[in-house]
């Protein structure tokens, strides 16, 4: 549950709560069925999603061992079932503690930035395809997590290097 709700079910114990506490989590609560049906359809697909990632992910990098592949593909799919968790239960910290904690320093050792930088891009186009509207609640998350497994690009201008 998101830290907010829990903090004011906490604090509800010994008063009731006050009029913006309750409009926290009523939003909370109306958005509760859209975020399951898009968790459910997420879970639905995952499969077919991966599958087609992989597959594609194959054939444009023959050069790339597979074990390499495969690692990478791996993370994705933990990524992406993290990131279905957190949007299901509205809560940051599951992406941020349970999944990039332990695989950002693997994605340095590794170093298959370039690898994964396609790969999202397949996965977020298959995504998209399969998932369409529901994708609202799932996008953030997922450039959360991927914008923080890759390097941000910097741009240089006039030798002075600046970060947009």
């Amino acid at each position: 549950m998101h830290p907010q709700i829990e903090e004011i079910f906490d604090d509800a114990g010994s008063r009731y709560l006050k009029i913006e506490e309750l409009r926290l989590v009523a939003q909370y609560a109306s958005s509760v069925p859209d975020r399951l049906a898009t968790y459910r359809s997420l879970r639905d697909c995952e499969l077919d999603v991966m599958q087609w990632v992989a597959d594609q992910l194959q054939a444009e990098m023959p050069q790339e061992p597979e074990a390499t592949l495969e690692r990478s593909i791996t993370n994705a799919l933990l990524m992406l079932r993290h990131c279905g968790l957190t949007m299901l239960l509205n809560q940051d910290s599951i992406v941020k503690e349970r999944f990039l904690n332990w695989v950002q320093p693997t994605v340095e050792v590794y170093n298959t930035q370039a690898i994964d930088a396609r790969l999202y891009q397949l996965l977020n186009q298959r995504l998209d395809e399969a998932l369409g509207k529901q994708m609202i609640l799932l996008s953030p998350i997922l450039l959360m997590a991927q914008n923080a497994l890759l390097p941000q690009k910097v741009e240089s201008v006039n030798g002075v290097a600046i970060g947009w």
